[in-house]
């Protein structure tokens, strides 16, 4: 899971209390958690709209930072909240991608470390239960499953940023595993920090 700045920055809290008066402190979460943000989304959406999406964010979260409850240090399950928020506007072209997904061809790998190269193609070749498995998800489910496998966020800042019950976010995890598992056949193609969710 990502971190919240080390002990010798400035934590997100205090840059945003900053920002109060001197808005210009604000650009400093931007560098913090754009890229962040941007992969997050164009896993979801594609980079087609990832780029006004994150600048979107950031300008709904500007507006909002006197409202800010500075008692969290850590500002990325707000803004994945805010991002999260924007994207339920696209969730038909998001269900549309996932689908599109599952017509493009397995391209083949042709170098690198067998090992890569077998979690490539394993990956690849899931594409096609995996996306339409993505998209039969609610809405709901799908942001909790894919707040935590792609944004990494942990259950606990799953629930600050969607703005509901730990325990929401559990049954909606658990229920969105169970589909993914189910369209996968019980076989888990994802790595590293995708692994998570479908995993006990």
């Amino acid at each position: 899971m990502s971190a919240p700045p080390t002990a010798g920055s400035i934590l997100d809290s205090d840059l945003i209390a900053e920002s109060r008066g001197r808005p210009e402190a604000f650009a400093t979460l931007f560098d913090r958690y754009a890229a962040m943000l941007y992969r997050y989304i164009s896993r979801r959406l594609g980079p087609e709209v990832a780029e006004d999406l994150v600048g979107e964010t950031f300008l709904v979260a500007f507006g909002r930072r006197d409202r800010y409850d500075l008692t969290y240090a850590d500002a990325r399950p707000w803004l994945f909240g805010i991002a999260t928020k924007l994207m339920s506007r696209h969730h038909r072209s998001e269900a549309a991608r996932y689908r599109a997904l599952t017509r493009t061809p397995v391209d083949a790998v042709v170098e690198g470390h067998a090992e890569q190269v077998a979690g490539e193609v394993t990956a690849r070749a899931s594409r096609s239960v995996l996306a339409p498995a993505l998209a039969s998800l609610s809405q709901g489910d799908r942001d909790v499953l894919l707040l935590i496998a792609w944004g990494d966020l942990s259950y606990e800042e799953v629930a600050q940023a969607l703005g509901i019950p730990i325990g929401t976010v559990r049954s909606r995890l658990n229920r969105a595993r169970r589909k993914v598992r189910a369209a996968l056949g019980d076989i888990n193609p994802m790595q590293e920090q995708e692994e998570r969710p479908w995993t006990t």
